[in-house]
């Protein structure tokens, strides 16, 4: 244990999105709303149609309606509710006052949640799904026809089904608190009413594996530094790994430096915790088709080294290991979900603190493989890092595809905003695939270039390679530090997800939750088992 991480507070275990269980009986009919175990019931409105202004009730509502003796449409239409995907509206109905007294819903869950659907597109039932794990949190059970039979074919109705439960999910996850005093209330179980059968049951699977894996790279990524230093994270990726059955694989500093990890040696230098290098390989039965090689960026935390970040620019940097928590996430995920591919998680991890041993701008280190990178600025470390590391998976892993996914630059937060992943490759039908993935989760990427006359930025009079442009008017730092990975991957087919606006979340918004949240685990794990 280093000295920093003396005494600091135990990390939270492991945790699991709510339980999701079906219920083939709808709304009218169902026994489970008046044996008590039901807290509240939730239905779907719609806005209207062309040329009709009323709320347009959906499956479901109706039965509500008659079995409470409520008119659901009319009590929407009061509270203001449009229908637009991501409103909700709880309806606390009262209770009687005397014996003599019998009201309609006497016996059924006294909270009706109404639940704008939109068009009822994937994304507006994800929205509902996620309006809805926020209007009922805190209670024990919560009974839903959101996204009943909205498609009247199989394949649309598991559809539908999936994306609710991702929005639900997704939308379910709190930050964990380290505190004496533990208040959170914690999220409902969702019993999904009117839906049953192989397919559906499988798309409510497939929700709860993505959403699973974002819970665990947000926990990971919330995980505080004091706690989650390079020896941390690779003993917890370890952990994980063997109980998942993978193959694990971890490099200490003598490895390291055995292997000419220069980059990540010289990055970890002025850290009093050393830096590590995990591999995590998942090998389907009959040992899998193409070999998908996926590599995360693992700062523990970023002080910017000697190019020291402002303070404000620091506070969040416990996040700045984001990456690696994705690709652990990705791999554990493509194991329980049984891809059919080979899976394997890189993280480099490393963290780039101040100290007598810290490098320093000027310098000249040397990356696996041999090639010599000019030190420019010590707060671009997250490239020097992946450099190694990508270098090695070309060398040794023999990877069909290679994907590195990082918080890497503040350019691409800028020039995207917080919505839109920067998507760089080398081969147009992975960055298709990729994006395609990422439209089809939610998580998504806008496709950038690789400007060949940008190569100069990354040219050096005294090395190999500058890891950042000495003229910092030459701009696109987004893409110049992808043009510098690009000399990492030899020939391979490549992609570089830079999630340094994605990655985190000022306030909560649909599926995404404030601060960390888990973005390029659903897109990864949907490119992977997508047909190919």
């Amino acid at each position: 244990m280093s000295p920093r991480t003396t005494g600091a507070a135990a990390a939270p275990a492991p945790r699991t999105p709510p339980t999701v269980t079906l219920h083939d009986a709808g709304v009218g009919d169902s026994p489970l709303l008046a044996d008590g175990s039901v807290d509240a019931v939730a239905v779907q409105v719609a806005p209207g149609r062309a040329g009709d202004d009323a709320l347009q009730p959906r499956s479901g509502t109706p039965q509500a309606a008659a079995r409470y003796g409520i008119d659901l449409a009319e009590l929407a239409e009061r509270a203001g509710l449009t229908g637009a995907a991501g409103e909700a509206f709880t309806v606390h109905l009262p209770l009687p006052v005397g014996s003599s007294v019998e009201l309609p819903w006497a016996g059924l869950p006294a909270r009706i949640v109404l639940v704008g659907v939109g068009d009822e597109s994937t994304t507006a039932l994800r929205r509902a799904g996620a309006a809805l794990a926020r209007a009922t949190r805190g209670l024990r059970r919560v009974a839903t026809t959101v996204g009943a039979q909205t498609h009247h074919d199989p394949a649309g109705a598991a559809q539908a089904a999936r994306a609710v439960v991702e929005g639900y999910l997704l939308a379910a996850y709190r930050a964990p608190r380290i505190t004496a005093t533990p208040d959170e209330k914690p999220p409902a179980e969702l019993v999904l009413l009117g839906r049953d059968g192989p397919a559906v049951a499988a798309a409510v699977d497939a929700a709860r594996i993505g959403a699973s894996a974002t819970w665990l790279a947000r926990d990971l990524t919330t995980t505080p530094s004091n706690v989650k230093d390079p020896a941390w994270m690779a003993d917890r990726a370890r952990r994980l790994g063997t109980a998942a059955g993978l193959d694990v694989q971890v490099l200490g500093p003598r490895e390291l430096a055995a292997g000419g990890f220069g980059g990540i040696l010289a990055v970890g230098a002025g850290s009093a915790s050393p830096p590590r290098l995990v591999r995590l390989t998942y090998t389907p039965a009959g040992g899998g088709g193409r070999h998908v090689v996926v590599v995360g960026k693992g700062i523990t935390y970023d002080t910017g080294g000697l190019s020291i970040k402002p303070r404000e620019a620091m506070v969040p940097m416990k996040t700045d290991m984001a990456g690696s928590a994705v690709a652990l996430a990705t791999v554990l995920a493509a194991a329980e979900a049984k891809v059919a591919d080979r899976v394997t998680a890189v993280l480099p991890l490393a963290e780039n603190h101040v100290g007598a041993a810290s490098y320093r701008p000027g310098d000249v280190v040397t990356i696996h493989g041999g090639t010599t990178v000019e030190i420019a600025n010590t707060d671009a470390e997250g490239r020097l890092v992946l450099a190694d590391a990508l270098a090695w998976a070309d060398a040794t892993l023999d990877p069909d595809v290679l994907v590195d996914v990082a918080t890497l630059t503040g350019a691409a937060s800028l020039g995207l905003g917080r919505q839109h992943a920067a998507l760089y490759g080398t081969d147009d039908a992975l960055v298709a695939a990729l994006s395609a993935a990422g439209d089809r989760t939610g998580e998504l990427t806008w496709h950038m270039p690789l400007v060949a006359d940008y190569e100069e930025a990354v040219r050096s009079s005294v090395a190999d390679l500058r890891h950042v442009p000495e003229d910092r008017r030459i701009g696109g730092g987004s893409i110049t530090a992808a043009l510098f990975l690009r000399r990492f991957v030899g020939r391979r087919a490549w992609a570089h997800l830079d999630i340094a606006g994605p990655g985190r979340a000022a306030a909560d918004k649909h599926e995404v939750t404030e601060g960390a949240t888990g973005f390029g685990a659903r897109l990864l794990l949907e490119y992977l088992t997508a047909p190919h």
